[in-house]
């Protein structure tokens, strides 16, 4: 189902009435200029977010500024994130527009979003769940430990978006290759236009 959805939106929306007539999804994708420009910006942009995420992280582990209240890093950086974050989606958004069968078929991007889904969870967690009585620790140079686990899964998660976001570019375990079992069926590659080559099968 999601894959049927997807093939719409990279193949129907916005195509014209001509039979080679690209869709927007196409059409985003083969534009060089447009896309780099979206590419940058969605790399810079999450610079920006991660960046001022981390300054708060490292406050909260005890390690970093620690003559500094938690709350005014927090509220200093605040709008740097909001707006790293925010440009940060729609960059994203939009890449995944251009390629959405690429992206669904991809290790990488599915690790991506896992782990992107780990940090958003600890976000919530953490601002209605464990900042609730910051006061009673806004100052403290070593905050407790419920605020530092939070802090760990905060930095571990978003290094791991990042890291496995540059995997992306890389074909390694790209449909269509001889690839182990596993990675076949954690990609999908079966129902992928490239379809599943499995290794153990090859070697046998």
């Amino acid at each position: 189902m999601i894959r049927d959805f997807l093939v719409w939106l990279a193949t129907q929306v916005g195509k014209g009435p001509g039979e080679y007539d690209p869709s927007w999804s196409e059409g985003l994708a083969s534009t060089l200029n447009v896309w780099g420009l979206l590419e940058g910006s969605h790399v810079l942009s999450l610079m920006l977010f991660a960046g001022t995420i981390f300054l708060v992280d490292l406050r909260l582990l005890g390690v970093g500024f620690k003559k500094t209240p938690i709350s005014v890093i927090s509220d200093r950086v605040l709008p740097l994130t909001v707006f790293g974050f925010a440009l940060m989606v729609v960059t994203g958004l939009l890449l995944f527009y251009a390629k959405p069968l690429l992206y669904y078929h991809n290790l990488w991007f599915r690790l991506k979003l896992i782990f992107l889904a780990v940090a958003v969870i600890n976000i919530f967690i953490f601002h209605y769940k464990v900042q609730k009585d910051r006061d009673q620790w806004d100052t403290a140079v070593k905050p407790p430990g419920k605020v530092r686990l939070s802090a760990v899964v905060s930095i571990l998660s978003w290094i791991l978006v990042i890291m496995f976001g540059r995997f992306i570019a890389y074909d390694w375990y790209e449909c269509g290759k001889a690839l182990p079992h596993w990675a076949n069926a954690a990609q999908e590659c079966a129902i992928s236009e490239r379809g599943a080559v499995d290794l153990t099968e090859m070697t046998k």
